[in-house]
């Protein structure tokens, strides 16, 4: 009996059984990354759908004008509504009114005419659109039941350039992305485990870089290129340099502890719990509990008030969100060099 040779001959498995390619196939690593991008999407899909889904106001600052004591009736009216939508206090006269709207200290007021039975709901649909609106439901039903008439009153509007008032999030979460997009390339390109306390300085000094360049492209974009916001271009850019840094250093010291799962951390922190709770698509009033508590404290929240504040707030209420960018800026800076140091001397061990 003859044996075929020759290129036409089957040619044994170079790995044995289909379960020991299966094993070469799918390594232990592979695994775990695979089980890491399952949990990652839906836990993706929990955070946008959980934050987005069902939006109702909740102590909402809201401000009411009316002469003398009678501010105590729908300061009342208001506080009893079903579900505590706002958050009612009395306020000496219009102007205040304006004037805290504008230092963001209220998002709506009242202005209760005390001759005829037309009140004028002051809005401001700079600081989102779907709050302005939520506003003038809220109040159009409660002046019916009183058998008052409403007219409303958009004392900052949102530009005509920037028709859903979504520009400014968008912004601030392109600059989320560049710096972690940029911060992980260099550390994947050479490796997680190679970092020494010299290149960390080298890899934070090119994010700072980033900022820069970054944060003027962004600024130029928004501002002379496509009108889209109004605002100052160097408030912008000074904007978009700290929040890429920001998140640029965070991705490097989470790389730095963690290695490349840290990628995925910043991806959970930044993009999975980051962007719902930012105040984009809805404003924090209208957030649950848990996006509407961690969105400030978060590179994306805090990015968004910000540029909303530069562009309709005249700058104003903006120290709490560059406090959290900074805050993220100096721990990042600080666990990047201290990682690259300790592994440094491990391997000198």
């Amino acid at each position: 009996m003859t044996q075929t040779t020759g290129p036409d001959a089957p040619r044994a498995s170079p790995h044995g059984s289909f379960l020991d390619e299966v094993k070469d196939a799918v390594t232990p690593r592979a695994t775990l990354l695979v089980v890491g991008v399952v949990a990652l999407h839906l836990l993706f899909i929990a955070s946008y759908v959980g934050a987005l889904h069902d939006p109702k106001p909740k102590d909402v600052p809201f401000g009411v004008v009316a002469p003398g004591a009678a501010a105590r009736q729908p300061v009342a009216r208001l506080e009893k509504l079903p579900g505590s939508p706002l958050d009612p206090r009395a306020v000496t006269d219009a102007a205040t009114a304006r004037k805290q709207i504008m230092n963001r200290e209220i998002d709506g007021a009242l202005i209760v005419s005390p001759t005829g039975a037309t009140d004028t709901l002051l809005v401001a649909t700079g600081g989102g659109k779907v709050l302005a609106a939520t506003l003038v439901t809220l109040t159009t039903t409660l002046e019916k039941s009183q058998a008052r008439t409403l007219r409303t009153l958009d004392v900052v509007p949102a530009d005509r350039e920037d028709a859903n008032g979504l520009s400014s999030f968008y912004l601030a979460v392109g600059w989320c992305v560049g710096g972690y997009l940029c911060a992980s390339i260099m550390v994947i390109s050479s490796g997680a485990g190679s970092s020494t306390p010299r290149r960390a300085v080298i890899r934070l000094l090119a994010m700072a870089v980033v900022g820069i360049v970054g944060g003027l492209g962004g600024a130029l974009i928004v501002g002379p290129v496509l009108g889209a916001l109004p605002g100052g271009l160097a408030a912008y850019w000074g904007l978009g340099a700290l929040i890429i840094f920001a998140v640029g250093a965070a991705t490097l010291a989470f790389q730095g502890v963690f290695g490349l799962a840290g990628v995925g951390l910043v991806i959970l922190l930044v993009v999975i719990l980051g962007n719902p709770s930012a105040g984009g698509a809805l404003p924090p009033p209208l957030l649950p509990p848990f996006w509407r508590a961690i969105g400030p404290a978060l590179p994306p929240g805090a990015g968004t008030w910000a540029a909303r504040s530069i562009a309709y707030f005249e700058g104003n209420d903006m120290t709490a969100a560059l406090l959290a960018l900074s805050a993220w800026a100096v721990a990042g800076v600080g666990v990047t060099l201290l990682a690259a140091m300790l592994r440094t001397r491990r391997k000198t061990a």
